[in-house]
């Protein structure tokens, strides 16, 4: 009877044994070194970082640590030293000629998109103003409708809301105004500030009011309301490079440039942790998803870490398909 009891019990450990082992080899991080993640200073940037750590840390039970970065240092940094291990959202075009060589040489790796179809950025109005004049459909047809967004400063012409004095796109936006020829219809108005910006966009669209201006996503006002971006010239980048010239000197008509947001990793990453790369690849998120994790994080006060956890216990449909079963069981069980 005492013979029998022993094999059942060591019967029982062996089963057990081999199915935590099982466990841990679906999980497994492949490398005893430890992984820095990069937590970028804007918002998205932010969250992703604190999602890769969470699921690297609670999923494949790998030893992360997240550290401050900045695009231009961090992927020299990545490139010279292979720390950080992991840019969860970095914008090669700021870095160009850096990123391109690091790729060519071997050191980073490009896991793929970090936002599906890219970051976004034009001249838009509310989907609402769209709606109710289907005529206006691209940048060139603004003159024509001047008086929708009459200028209360100056009600002969009408208004387009630009960038805070100092930022790129304020540049951009006075080159792009040449450009089309607005100046006849147009006045360019510049808020003080980036909360002086949100906050008359968000004025109009909260009294239903028209209004034209400059965004970019993946943002939490992108999230928060319907836009609909009017048509331009097409692209052409020579005529582009011009447009974040100051002394432009002939302005010419064209789009914005669609900026691409990338998984940068070292190169060691998806050698030493091939799991960990297969589930960085696999990793996209559209800026619709993205606008809606940042609208929960502003209107909840909520800082990034807080608005990772969220995510992962409220968009388990999506981030579930980025893992193994075994994986997501351990993700749901830390956040639990």
């Amino acid at each position: 009877m005492k013979l029998h009891l022993k094999l059942a019990v060591a019967t029982v450990a062996v089963i057990a044994g081999s199915a935590f082992a099982g466990v841990a080899m679906a999980a497994d991080c492949g490398t005893d070194r430890k992984i820095d993640i990069a937590e970028m200073n804007w918002p998205s940037a932010a969250a992703l970082a604190r999602i890769h750590a969470t699921v690297l840390e609670k999923g494949y039970g790998c030893t992360v640590e997240l550290v401050p970065g900045d695009t231009v240092p961090t992927l020299a940094a990545m490139i010279g030293k292979g720390e950080p291990a992991l840019v969860p959202e970095l914008w090669p075009n700021s870095s160009k000629e850096a990123w391109e060589k690091a790729l060519a040489d071997g050191a980073v790796v490009d896991l793929g998109p970090a936002i599906a179809g890219g970051l976004v950025q034009g001249w838009y109005i509310p989907t609402y103003v769209a709606e109710a004049h289907p005529d206006l459909k691209s940048v060139e047809d603004l003159p024509k409708f001047a008086s929708l967004f009459a200028d209360p400063d100056d009600p002969s012409k009408g208004r387009f809301v630009s960038c805070p004095p100092g930022w790129a796109c304020e540049i951009m936006d006075a080159n792009f105004f040449k450009a089309y020829g607005l100046g006849e219809t147009f006045n360019l108005f510049s808020p003080g500030s980036a909360g002086a910006l949100d906050a008359t966009i968000s004025q109009a669209f909260l009294r239903k009011e028209p209004i034209v201006f400059y965004y970019w996503g993946p943002t939490a006002m992108m999230g928060r309301f319907d836009m609909t971006r009017l048509e331009m010239a097409p692209f052409d980048e020579a005529k582009f490079a011009c447009m974040g010239d100051p002394a432009c000197p002939n302005p010419e008509k064209t789009d914005f440039i669609v900026p691409e947001a990338v998984k940068a990793a070292a190169s060691w990453l998806p050698q030493e942790a091939p799991a960990v790369a297969e589930y960085l690849g696999k990793v996209s998120l559209t800026n619709a998803e993205v606008g809606r994790m940042l609208v929960w994080g502003e209107e909840n006060k909520a800082d990034a870490q807080a608005v990772a956890e969220n995510f992962l216990k409220t968009e388990e449909a999506v981030w579930s398909k980025w893992v193994p079963a075994e994986v997501a069981e351990a993700i749901r069980s830390s956040l639990n």
